[in-house]
């Protein structure tokens, strides 16, 4: 069974450390993705901040911005050292601030060059090198643009994992929000992309938000990554374990969940981390739930967050699981 079976996206601003931490405490085995990092960030900057990581992410990706094939495998190496289980190569963003650098989704348009990136980064390291990408960029709508895309990489880099987000990036007149969303889905493309190129490992990526598309999904290709349902609702992530990697352990609870979450965040907020940069990843925990609401007042509320007391996030569980109570 391929370990990207079931993924978390990387999502600039959501999949920080914090919320890995979070995630990691309620699914043992969904492989998990840092949020973009671009070359320039970790050898001009603050490496300690883009690269540090509690082990208990694990398994966990680096996400690298970049097409400097040099820059790349530099970079690469340093998530190697750091402990990473795999580098991931950015060919899907299509923010016109990355499309400056000459990264992200625009490089769909240079397979050889996206190859040259992910073959450097292969010669500098013996952990994965996997490329996410796009189906296709602005009006270029056929299969084959698809389908000529990975073939080229793949034969040239020799890169075997491709994570496909199913949807066009739109580099002029669409923002990034409205490039997740009005271009349309092709699953099929993705599904065909496997069918031709069975002896690579397929994940798709794209608007999955319930447990039967997902398992549909994973009947076509070899894993699902899933972006904004696994921030918005963080709870999706309890049965993965079971559903996807076969393991019977009993689900935790939510309460649970930030009980064990504590020592991690009187550490963080003793090391100076204001709580607020952690409770904002949590607002979702009991989404749909009696005292749902009052767990996100709770855990926005500036007055109550500046205290910066951990203990907070106690007081707001009891105050849902009342309403729990209460409900039933």
């Amino acid at each position: 069974m391929h370990k990207r079976r079931l993924s978390v996206a990387p999502m600039l601003d959501w999949t920080d450390r914090f919320y890995r931490h979070f995630a990691r405490l309620i699914s043992r085995h969904t492989w998990l993705y840092t949020e973009m990092v671009t070359t320039g960030a970790l050898i001009h900057g603050d490496r300690q901040r883009f690269l540090r990581f509690d082990p208990i992410e694990n398994p966990l990706a680096l996400q690298l911005g970049g097409s400097e094939p040099v820059d790349l495998a530099r970079c690469a190496r340093m998530a190697e050292q750091w402990g990473y289980d795999e580098v991931n190569l950015n060919v899907g963003c299509p923010s016109e601030r990355v499309q400056s650098g000459a990264f992200g989704a625009c490089l769909m348009a240079e397979p050889d060059l996206v190859a040259d990136c992910l073959k450097a980064m292969q010669d500098a390291v013996s952990i994965p090198v996997t490329v996410k990408h796009r189906i296709g960029i602005d009006q270029i709508e056929g299969y084959d643009y698809l389908r000529d895309f990975v073939a080229t990489v793949a034969r040239r880099a020799e890169c075997r994992v491709f994570i496909v987000h199913a949807r066009n990036a739109i580099l002029k007149g669409l923002s990034p929000k409205e490039n997740r969303e009005i271009p349309p889905l092709k699953y099929p493309y993705v599904h065909r992309l496997k069918q031709e190129f069975a002896e690579l490992e397929i994940v798709i990526n794209g608007g999955f938000s319930r447990w039967v598309d997902i398992e549909g999904q994973l009947g076509q290709v070899d894993g699902v990554m899933i972006g904004r349902e696994a921030y918005h609702n963080p709870w999706i992530l309890a049965e993965a374990d079971r559903r996807v990697f076969g393991d019977d352990h009993p689900l935790p609870e939510r309460a649970d969940v930030i009980e064990q979450l504590m020592p991690f965040v009187e550490a963080e907020v003793a090391a100076g981390v204001p709580l607020k940069h952690i409770a904002r990843h949590l607002l979702g925990l009991y989404q749909g739930l009696p005292g749902a609401r009052s767990w996100r007042r709770m855990l926005s509320d500036h007055a109550l967050l500046k205290s910066n007391d951990p203990a907070l996030l106690l007081r707001a569980v009891d105050e849902v699981e009342k309403a729990i109570r209460s409900a039933a």
